[in-house]
């Protein structure tokens, strides 16, 4: 593909400008906060969009550089590269949390940043094992009209099988004194009776592997369900429905690839979005706790995931339609954002609660929101700049 598309870093922009404005609190309104347990929020939305655009993203990358000819063991190490230097980066702002010192009997390992250093480490292996040039749907007769799909068909078979583990884990590992298949928040749930079985099977997981002191402390669940043990929202079980999330969005890269023609795929990115959705919204029978698997992003769940890569297809429908083919608008403000994405996240964690991104003001809603807007204004300025001075840095 010759041309950028604008419409994926718009994208991206969006993603990050929401994830800095929660991130600074979003004027403590609780719908600008994450949910306590299941549902979903403004907040639970952008940190799976962003696994969603990385798949997109992978696929873009990986056919140029097969297209010019590049090894595919030059490809797999800066695929391990990349992984490494995010996963530093994350434990680089978990330690800018700690104070003075860091207490590395308390350090937390788990983080977003790690947890898109594995996905993206897992999902480009695949990716590249499987890989080969790509080309227009055309070629392939009887078969183009489902090509984006059946085309590496063994990958995508592999994700299904993530999917599978993923669910045989969280609702058949034995849980000591937990109820097999238990994913509530433990605490006050069901009267103290699973007291210490908060995240059921993912929560085990992380305090055996890591243990209680290098994983959250302060789940959202605390607050209402006075929570007695720590868990992490991005914890180890959880990488495996994050990869199926990236494969997801990978498959739109794979659907601007193999067709050329703007209808098409804005037909296709559609289909996906509704049935991706659709099938989210049957797992938890719309409804926010009483379906067989709840919309819930501190477990990152199948119906969780679903719905949300059914939302990142018509969000980039929709991007793609306004600013790649109609033309009507430039991206502008959060097409800056988007291509250096990577230094806003970085920069406005280990800015957090400091100047000039914080400052004293009273505790009420109005004066935190034009607080945390102005946080957020700060840095599409930084992208602004960065960008006019053609400064883009990647990992």
């Amino acid at each position: 593909m010759k041309e950028r598309l604008r419409s994926l870093d718009t994208f991206r922009g969006i993603s990050i400008v929401i994830m800095i404005f929660v991130n600074y609190r979003g004027g403590y309104y609780w719908f600008f906060r994450h949910s306590k347990w299941n549902g979903l929020t403004v907040a639970d939305l952008v940190f799976p969009w962003f696994v969603f655009i990385m798949g997109t993203a992978l696929i873009l990358s990986f056919q140029s550089q097969l297209r010019f000819g590049a090894p595919k063991k030059t490809m797999l190490w800066k695929i391990l590269r990349r992984s490494l230097i995010l996963f530093a980066l994350g434990l680089l702002i978990n330690s800018h949390g700690c104070g003075d010192g860091v207490d590395m009997s308390q350090f937390r390992i788990p983080g977003v940043l790690q947890r898109f250093a594995l996905t993206y480490l897992i999902v480009a292996s695949i990716h590249l094992l499987f890989s080969s040039s790509l080309n227009n749907s055309q070629e392939y007769g009887r078969f183009a009209v489902v090509w984006d799909i059946v085309v590496f068909w063994p990958e995508g078979l592999t994700h299904v099988g993530f999917v599978m583990v993923h669910t045989c884990i969280t609702f058949l590992l034995p849980v000591p004194n937990c109820p097999r298949g238990y994913i509530g928040p433990g605490g006050d749930d069901s009267h103290g009776l699973y007291a210490n079985c908060t995240g059921g099977a993912a929560g085990y997981i992380d305090r055996k592997v890591f243990g209680d002191s290098h994983i959250y402390q302060s789940p959202t669940c605390k607050e209402i369900y006075r929570t007695t043990v720590p868990y992490d929202p991005e914890g180890l079980l959880g990488i495996l429905t994050s990869c199926f999330l990236c494969f997801l969005g990978l498959q739109a890269g794979k659907i601007l690839f193999v067709y050329k023609d703007w209808i098409q795929r804005c037909w296709r990115f559609f289909t996906w979005g509704l049935l991706l959705c659709l099938l989210g919204g049957i797992l938890c029978k719309f409804s926010k706790d009483d379906g067989w698997i709840p919309i819930n992003k501190n477990l990152w769940s199948l119906s969780f995931v679903l719905t949300l890569a059914g939302m990142g297809f018509i969000l980039l429908l929709a991007c793609y339609l306004l600013v790649d083919v109609y033309k009507v608008w430039s991206g502008a403000p959060f097409y800056y954002p988007g291509m250096n994405s990577i230094v806003l996240y970085v920069g406005h964690e280990l800015l957090s609660g400091q100047f000039p991104v914080a400052f004293d003001v009273p505790q009420t809603h109005a004066a935190q929101l034009a607080m945390n807007i102005w946080g957020t204004f700060f840095w599409v300025i930084v992208a602004y700049y960065l960008d006019f001075k053609k400064i883009y840095i990647s990992v």
